[in-house]
């Protein structure tokens, strides 16, 4: 997830997306919107940096069940011209603000420039995040880090799309994934893109079923 500078509307989108089980129960119609939005109002103002108004809150999440209705009468795909890279061997490195003193961003990029160029970096509202080849020398550049910073095992799958939401993309992608027995491990958002992580064993059934739902022009 971002951070600091999301409207509520995509801080909603994006906290419900990454709940299955919420957001299951909204697809369903299941769920109180103003239970959920009460629910998550503390998470909003943190990642938000400010107080936000519950009935924003409450519109946010109704407007966002709203588009499910949208999504049963389209006639095309979500990923229509959407461009897909599959990367096996991923390892996912979570440094906490509070522990950023020990890892400087700057250095750990530069340190992968000489390694590896298969990276990417998120700065989120709680920690930097790193994804990067499970590599010797990637752990090398690691090695004064906990292990339980890393998160290994992992896939990824960059979606680059033209002129979409991101968050109604990552809603659609987990929501054909999740019918074929595939859960997201994560999500994140970069400028022209969408990064999503799964489990490395799930990642080549993930990218047939999501390059067969491809419609190009």
């Amino acid at each position: 997830m971002r951070g600091q500078g999301m409207s509520v509307p995509e801080i909603v989108r994006e906290l419900i997306t990454r709940n299955r089980s919420i957001y299951d129960c909204m697809k369903m119609d299941l769920i109180n919107y103003t239970a959920l939005a009460v629910k998550i109002h503390p998470e909003i103002e943190r990642i938000q940096g400010s107080q936000v108004n519950l009935n924003t809150v409450v519109v946010a999440i109704k407007r966002y069940a709203d588009s499910f209705e949208k999504e049963e009468i389209r006639d095309e795909s979500v990923l229509k011209n959407a461009h897909l890279v599959l990367t096996d061997g991923i390892m996912d490195v979570k440094v906490s603000v509070k522990d950023s003193g020990a890892v400087n961003p700057a250095t750990v990029l530069d340190e992968f420039s000489k390694v590896t160029d298969d990276y990417e970096f998120f700065r989120l509202s709680d920690s930097f995040r790193f994804l990067v080849e499970d590599m010797e020398d990637v752990r090398r550049i690691f090695r004064n880090v906990s292990s339980e910073m890393f998160s290994t095992g992992l896939a990824k799958i960059r979606i680059s799309i033209p002129a979409r939401n991101q968050s109604d993309v990552v809603s659609y992608v987990a929501e054909v994934l999740h019918a074929n027995g595939i859960e997201l491990v994560n999500a994140f958002f970069g400028q022209d893109s969408i990064t999503i992580i799964l489990d490395e064993r799930d990642s080549s059934r993930a990218y047939d079923i999501l390059h067969s739902d491809i419609v190009r022009t």
